[in-house]
């Protein structure tokens, strides 16, 4: 373990690196190439940015299906607009757009989705600037999370100021740590907060603890460094007078969530919990789910920094039961006493069970032992207590709780290519792939073997 100096992780709970060794530096995401994502779900199918996958065992590959699955390969594209914008060229509703899961924006992305009562011809008819879509065949049912195994990664990290030799050493060592590990320190990743304005949390925050005002206020008032200028300013600007009506004139165009809190705003300024349902829906929770993920790592921060495994349980651990493809599952969680303390950590060390951690709610089960200490002090300290992730003004954003593994297995893992750069034969770059199970963040497995001092000029 080694205490992570930067700033910005330490604000989203990141507080600790899970290796000793010495990180690469470099940069991600220097083109949008650099970062390209996979989507593998549970039936083994994969789906490939060069190729159309072959059919699927999800159902059968007849017209008279509800669902015509498809590929969708983007590029630079977050994935609700780019299904809006498919959803357009179709002329349906996104909710009849099925996902398994979010890709990330910036990079170049496959992943599957279905489209309610949708032909071939259809999917052909789209027509969309860094956006592909491949039809697969016809199955029964929708897309959900549940058949997301995973994602497969192909990264390559640029302007490293070591020498090849040096850099593939580093890299092997951090492989080699993390897998005595098993895998890496599950923490929520910088795209569950945003880097740029890091406030998600903040205002998850303010809405457990009933300020409804200052969630609002966070949300459309609260400037970065990070941002466009024209963005920041309008935000200053509204921190001071609170004017409204004058903000509504100021926000840029691309401020879409911020304008229609606003114009809400402008006709009933006090309102402030009906400004926050101006939202969507999906929005709303999840500035309360990334206060969870929040308290989350800074619970897994505080296992790490005192001592205790990632991968042998101490009595008072969560432990959750895992299925046949090596996903944990939520609902098997108990809690580890000194009867089943040997029984549990021989099913850890078989890859049958995995140490857990809350993700704090309302109906959550209190912790014992030690992580009750750590819990407990963490609430203390954030002046939150579980019963307020029960939003009573806008129960629709209640959090229950749930738990969540500490550690993620990676799977082939590989330095693929390393090699001088060409414009700067100081420096080098390397290429790695990997595979991660769903709900892990590739950028967690990067910051170990890279330690950026600064993440968001590293690309994160």
């Amino acid at each position: 373990m080694q205490l992570c100096t930067s700033e910005i992780d330490t604000l989203l709970g990141m507080e600790v690196y899970a290796t000793e060794t010495t990180g690469v530096g470099g940069v991600i995401r220097k083109s949008v190439e650099d970062f390209k994502v996979e989507e593998v779900l549970v039936d083994g199918s994969k789906a490939m940015i060069r190729k159309v996958a072959e059919a699927h065992a999800l159902g059968a590959s007849n017209s008279k299906q509800r669902y015509l699955l498809c590929v969708l390969v983007k590029r630079n594209w977050d994935t609700f607009i780019a299904i809006k914008r498919i959803a357009e060229q179709l002329g349906i509703s996104p909710r009849h757009i099925s996902i398994a899961g979010i890709k990330d924006a910036k990079a170049v992305t496959a992943q599957h989705v279905t489209i309610e009562n949708a032909s071939i011809e259809d999917a052909a008819k789209v027509n969309v600037k860094d956006i592909e879509i491949l039809p697969v065949g016809y199955v029964r049912e929708k897309l959900s999370p549940y058949y997301l195994l995973g994602n497969s990664f192909t990264i390559k990290i640029k302007a490293i100021k070591l020498s090849e030799v040096t850099a593939a050493k580093r890299i092997a060592e951090t492989a080699q740590a993390l897998d005595a590990l098993g895998g890496i320190p599950n923490f929520f990743g910088h795209q569950r907060f945003g880097t740029a304005r890091p406030i998600t949390h903040i205002v998850g925050k303010a809405l457990v603890k009933g300020n409804f005002e200052e969630a609002v206020m966070l949300f459309l008032a609260k400037p970065s460094d990070n941002e466009h200028p024209s963005s920041r300013q309008a935000r200053e600007e509204l921190q001071l007078t609170r004017d409204f009506r004058q903000a509504l004139q100021k926000f840029p165009v691309h401020l879409r969530y911020e304008r229609l809190m606003l114009r809400h705003l402008v006709d009933t300024p006090a309102d402030f919990v009906g400004a926050f349902k101006r939202l969507p829906i999906k929005l709303q929770a999840l500035f309360v789910q990334a206060y969870q993920s929040y308290l989350f790592n800074r619970f897994l921060s505080e296992r790490i920094k005192q001592g205790l495994s990632l991968s042998r349980a101490e009595i008072g651990d969560y432990v959750l039961r895992v299925d046949r493809l090596g996903l944990p599952m939520p609902n098997t969680a108990k809690i580890v006493n000194s009867e089943n303390l040997a029984e549990a950590n021989e099913l850890i060390k078989a890859g049958r069970m995995r140490i857990a951690l809350p993700l704090i709610g309302s109906k959550q089960r209190p912790a014992e032992g030690i992580i009750s200490e750590i819990v407990q002090r963490i609430l203390e300290e954030e002046g939150v207590r579980a019963g307020g992730f029960k939003v009573n003004a806008m129960p629709s954003i209640s959090a229950r709780g749930g738990f969540r593994a500490i550690i993620a297995p990676i799977k082939n893992f590989s330095l693929s290519a390393i090699s001088a750069c060409a414009s700067n034969k100081q420096e080098c770059e390397a290429t790695l792939s990997f595979m991660l199970p769903r709900g892990s963040y590739a950028t967690v497995l990067l910051r170990e073997i890279m330690k950026p001092r600064d993440p968001l000029s590293a690309g994160f």
